[in-house]
């Protein structure tokens, strides 16, 4: 009885500690998105956040786009050319592109170059007291530092996401039609007649929309929150990683099961 007893404590203690988290990581959210009132204040940080976290990753998205472009080509020719279907290759390797692999890839990688150094430089300012400093001397951290970065983070999100749906199309073009010789024609012809707007870019705009404000909220919260120590550091940029790509992952799910079922 008494180790059913503890088993229930450690569980209920676990609920608990879950719920505090939510509810801090909640009242976070709410500050920061209030802050973008005061946003024009701060636009010149604002604009050199946008340099850091979006310019900088231009190089990864671009590189990663284009490689896994002209993978999916490949596979795809491979796969069509034995049903003798391999006219359709621009529209499946399109499709796969702007629905999926676009805005969760570039969210992966997102998360693991700008959520983790956001989170690393949040730390490293609280356990050298510079967010405590601020406060003293009448300035609201929360404006001044988390703000700018929130929003830089959610608009960098979706710009890189864009940029990498392209370059990865380009990549398949490469692959498909000058390496495997598929006709020029086709290949953009079948892009053309069968991506819809409303149905594939904008919903995967708005993808890269949803997964830019996980990987901002998880990336400032794990930072204000993280232990003044080495390790601290270290197991909140882990946090920040993990947490986003699970939480991707699963939302990229769900969001693709609402938005492209009743097509």
């Amino acid at each position: 009885m008494k180790t059913i007893y503890l088993i229930i404590v450690n569980i209920g203690e676990k609920i608990i500690g879950i719920v505090n988290e939510l509810g801090k990581a909640t009242i976070l959210l709410k500050k920061t998105i209030f802050a973008i009132l005061n946003l024009k204040k701060n636009i010149k940080n604002f604009i050199k956040h946008i340099y850091f976290i979006g310019v900088l990753s231009l190089g990864l998205i671009i590189l990663s786009g284009l490689f896994i472009g002209m993978v999916v080509g490949l596979q795809g020719c491979y796969i069509l050319k034995k049903f003798g279907t391999e006219e359709i290759i621009g529209q499946m390797t399109a499709l796969t592109i702007i629905r999926e692999l676009g805005p969760v890839v570039s969210a992966l990688l997102f998360a693991g170059r700008t959520g983790a150094s956001l989170t690393a430089e949040i730390c490293l300012m609280k356990n050298t007291d510079q967010i405590i400093a601020m406060e003293m001397m009448g300035v609201n951290p929360i404006i001044k530092i988390i703000a700018p970065r929130f929003w830089a983070c959610i608009v960098s999100m979706i710009i890189l996401a864009l940029i990498f749906i392209v370059v990865s199309i380009i990549g398949s073009y490469v692959s498909t039609v000058l390496w495997l010789n598929v006709d020029n024609d086709i290949f953009w012809t079948s892009i053309r007649e069968n991506i819809d707007f409303r149905i594939d870019i904008i919903n995967s705009l708005i993808k890269s929309l949803i997964f830019g404000f996980i990987i901002s909220w998880i990336s400032i919260y794990q930072g204000l929150n993280s232990n003044p120590t080495t390790e601290g550091i270290a197991l909140s940029t882990t946090n920040t990683v993990v947490y986003s790509s699970f939480i991707i992952l699963s939302f990229n799910f769900c969001l693709t099961a609402i938005m492209f079922q009743w097509q």
